[in-house]
């Protein structure tokens, strides 16, 4: 069984009679990267602020790293390192004085500090800059610093607040990358909160739907997909070299396949929708018959196509529910 690093139970945190999170629950394990997404307004930042104990909930408990982010906000400090989504520096000091500044604040040892200050600012890939005045940073430059901070006291966990706002696509690759080596290589666990949707697929082994202060569906990509379009989750399209001479008869062998669920056959090219991939075997159902395969597609559902689908489906239920009171 996992042991949660983070776990959130029944999180509320109302403003008079606004509910800015609504009974969040959420279990995080150890090592892992786990994207809290949803729209400005959300309430991700209001959930992030309570689970640093920067803010009380009105009822519900935040652990993190065993301990209750309310009753021992400290404790949680020293294992948590949180970077929001704007960070500042002192301009007129380097890169290098800076950390060496946050990690004395953060409790480093004087004869550790500026050895631990190089070797991170090695890992983030600023080694070469660390003499450079902040004032002269890129965006990306920063966030890069930024992250620096954050692992100078060598926490447990991470919280990245909007972390790729304002970088350009290739800042966000090398950021996105270099999160994703430090929880595989370090075993540090990550959340990081976005409405990026891309980028947000590109680096978590997870992801919360989160709106109007709930968590409306969590899990991997797969999972939330077959959540969602149930039977229709995998769409596969086959090219075949010569015209399917007689499709009734190849349609009739093919519907006796549990998994498949719709069929479709024009001349060359075959589309099979299917609750599960069943792509390796149509292909060598396809050759045995003597066919020559010549292209074969996967129509992979990502977060964006689940982001829209999860909220055509509850839109729907949303006018439905506003029609029976109405």
């Amino acid at each position: 069984m996992k042991d949660p690093i983070i776990q959130l139970k029944g999180l509320t945190k109302q403003y008079g009679a606004v509910k800015a999170v609504d009974g969040l629950n959420l279990d995080i394990d150890k090592g892992e990267i786990f994207g809290l997404l949803g729209p400005n307004g959300a309430g991700k930042t209001t959930t992030i602020l309570m689970m640093l104990g920067l803010t009380d909930p009105t009822s519900g408990t935040a652990f993190v790293c065993g301990h209750n982010a309310t009753s021992s906000p400290i404790h949680v400090k020293r294992k948590v390192g949180y970077m929001p989504d704007s960070v500042g520096f002192y301009d007129n000091m380097t890169a290098l004085e800076n950390l060496v500044y946050i990690g004395r604040l953060n409790g480093v040892p004087e004869n550790e500090l500026k050895k631990r200050s190089a070797e991170v600012l090695e890992i983030v890939g600023l080694a070469a800059d660390q003499h450079k005045k902040t004032s002269a940073f890129s965006r990306g430059m920063k966030q890069r610093l930024g992250l620096a901070d954050v692992l100078i006291k060598n926490p447990d966990v991470i919280i990245l607040d909007e972390p790729t706002l304002g970088i350009d696509p290739t800042g966000v690759r090398d950021f996105l990358a270099l999160i994703k080596q430090l929880s595989r290589q370090q075993g540090l666990t990550v959340l990081l909160s976005s409405h990026h949707l891309h980028h947000v697929q590109q680096v978590c082994d997870r992801v919360g739907i989160f709106v109007n202060g709930q968590l409306l569906a969590q899990g991997d990509i797969g999972a939330l997909s077959a959540q969602l379009f149930g039977t229709d989750s995998h769409v596969t399209s086959i090219k075949t070299a010569q015209p399917v001479p007689q499709p009734w008869q190849l349609e009739a062998e093919l519907q006796a396949w549990e998994a498949i669920t719709q069929i479709r056959i024009h001349e060359n090219e075959l589309e099979f929708t299917s609750s599960r991939d069943v792509t390796s075997a149509l292909v060598r159902f396809l050759v045995e018959k003597g066919y020559d395969v010549i292209g074969v597609n996967q129509k992979n559902y990502g977060l964006d196509d689940i982001y829209q689908k999860y909220f055509e489906s509850n839109s729907t239920k949303k006018t439905s529910y506003e029609k029976s009171i109405s």
